[in-house]
């Protein structure tokens, strides 16, 4: 009778050994799930721009272009890449656009990409555009097309 007693008491240390070690591989594995998904999470939500929601302003005597976008990195100590649903926006007209150099000091901004400026009675898509003299002159470059609106 002892002899089934020990074997059996061999069985029951060695199934509590194997039952231990899957518990321990069970919970090894979650810690890595878990990790890499703490890991994705942080890496989706940092972003490469230098500034979140930036807004500027282009200044005159006579009118305010307020300038915003998505995101914004610094180029130079004056210069600002815009990035992401940029808007220039005045009482006058607005200019949407994906990517624009916008200069702080001198208060230009140019655009190499696809835009469009709308006004009361105007609509210009184009290849980009250049603003400058604080916003009293924009040249459109590319190929451009004007629609007019008569009142």
């Amino acid at each position: 009778m002892n002899f089934f007693l020990h074997i059996n008491r061999k069985l029951i240390v060695l199934f509590g050994a194997v039952i231990t070690f899957l518990f321990l591989i069970i919970i090894f594995y979650k810690q890595v799930n878990l990790n890499s998904i703490i890991a994705e999470n942080t890496v989706s939500n940092v972003s490469d721009a230098d500034i979140s929601e930036p807004k500027f302003a282009i200044n005159n005597e006579s009118k305010k272009i307020y300038i915003t976008a998505a995101q914004g990195n610094f180029i130079n100590k004056d210069e600002v890449l815009l990035k992401k649903n940029v808007r220039f926006k005045s009482n006058e007209f607005s200019i949407e656009t994906e990517r624009v150099i916008f200069n702080r000091n001198e208060q230009t901004a140019k655009s190499k990409t696809k835009s469009m400026f709308k006004s009361e009675n105007a609509t210009i898509a184009s290849d980009g555009f250049n603003i400058h003299d604080k916003g009293n002159r924009i040249i459109f470059y590319g190929n451009s097309n004007i629609i007019l609106k008569w009142n």
